[in-house]
């Protein structure tokens, strides 16, 4: 009997604290690797396959800020892919609703309501705006605060638009 009553403890307090931990990733905030180089050198600097497993970074993303999409300019976000809603992109806001952008693709485009330009820190390696033009801001599911792995790079992330990246 006394085992039967520490395994049905054990059960509901792991499905308690599942729920919670749900409830808190799904809608404050959650820890997520960062794949590829197209955020470098913000995310994965040192991108050595032969030791990624240990030095991708992973970082914190705060959901509160998609009540009423605030976003700024230079802010560090995930979202879907337009191309492939299974897939999360990472990449940095450099246009907001209004602004003006010109790229090689695009003779220039003004960024429509409920919409943002963004780009990888690193164009050489990033598939992003310059590639499928402005993001629903309905696609975007967090904003990057934090490197929280490895733990030499443990730190805010902050917010900047590369000289590169203005737009005019």
């Amino acid at each position: 009997m006394g085992t039967v009553n520490f395994i049905w403890h054990l059960t509901k307090n792991y499905f308690t604290f599942g729920l919670i931990g749900l409830a808190v990733s799904d809608r404050y905030a959650s820890i997520v690797p960062v794949g590829g180089i197209s955020m470098s050198p913000t995310f994965n600097p040192h991108d050595d396959s032969s030791m990624r497993a240990l030095t991708r970074d992973f970082v914190v993303v705060e959901k509160l800020c998609l009540e009423k999409y605030k976003f700024s300019l230079g802010d560090v976000v995930v979202f879907s892919s337009p191309t492939n809603h299974k897939e999360k992109n990472i990449k940095r806001i450099t246009a907001l609703p209004g602004d003006l952008v010109s790229t090689p693709h695009y003779d220039a485009v003004v960024i429509p309501e409920g919409h943002c330009w963004v780009e990888g820190d690193n164009q050489a390696w990033s598939l992003d705006s310059r590639s499928f033009g402005p993001i629903p801001l309905g696609l975007v599911r967090g904003r990057v605060t934090h490197v929280v792995w490895p733990p030499h790079r443990v730190g805010k992330v902050e917010r900047m638009t590369p000289k590169s990246l203005t737009p005019f």
